[in-house]
């Protein structure tokens, strides 16, 4: 009985720590990403990495997020990650959102990652949803120099409310945190859901289904 207690709790601590491993730990300083193999040696910490006497400054550097995006889509907006090999297994990555007037970031989940948004210039409608069965909305109107946090894996969104273009840093803490946009998941997947199945779960019509699906 003893054994089979020792056995059970063992196998419970390994899905515990596999439950919370998201990004794994450095196990160097830092692994600048390697461009090319001409990089001289290299060392692994589950990515190729530069031979860290070789890393310099411009490793851990980004110029551009003063660049405004161009919002002329059908969103109207656009999102600028900041590409800097320094990042690599750092668990981290940081950009810039930029937001025409009604522009937007439809609801989507990053399933991997939490998220911060600063706002730099302008105003934003910006919430998330709580999972099941409470399903609670929390919302935010942002103005310059608001901070709003994304828990991890919930549906979320930002809706420029105002008259002039709005301007976000964003950071998410994993190197790979994913994204899933809601609608486009749904209608439209490659191939299609079976039209019957969105229509018992949304309570649409089945012809507004399918031109959803044609849409999306």
């Amino acid at each position: 009985m003893t054994r089979a207690y020792l056995v059970t709790v063992a196998l419970f601590a390994l899905a515990f720590s596999f439950s919370y491993a998201y990004d794994p730990s450095p196990l160097q300083d830092f692994c600048v990403a390697l461009n090319n193999s001409s990089d001289s040696v290299v060392f692994f910490n589950g990515k190729v990495c530069k031979d860290p006497k070789l890393a310099t400054a411009d490793d851990f550097y980004f110029a551009g997020l003063n660049i405004a995006g161009n919002t002329e889509n059908i969103l109207g907006a656009n999102f600028t990650p900041a590409i800097i090999p320094g990042l690599n297994t750092l668990g981290l990555i940081v950009g810039r959102g930029d937001f025409a007037p009604n522009g937007q970031a439809p609801p989507h989940i990053h399933p991997r990652a939490s998220e911060t948004i600063v706002v730099l210039e302008g105003t934003l409608y910006v919430g998330f949803v709580t999972s099941n069965p409470d399903n609670r909305l929390f919302t935010k109107v942002l103005n310059k120099g608001d901070v709003f946090v994304i828990p991890i894996g919930l549906i979320h969104f930002a809706f420029n409310v105002g008259k002039t273009n709005a301007v976000v840093i964003y950071s998410q803490n994993s190197q790979n945190p994913g994204v899933v946009v809601i609608a486009n998941t749904i209608f439209g997947s490659n191939p299609p859901i079976n039209p019957d199945v969105l229509t018992n779960a949304f309570q649409l019509e089945k012809n507004v289904v399918e031109h959803l699906q044609k849409i999306f």
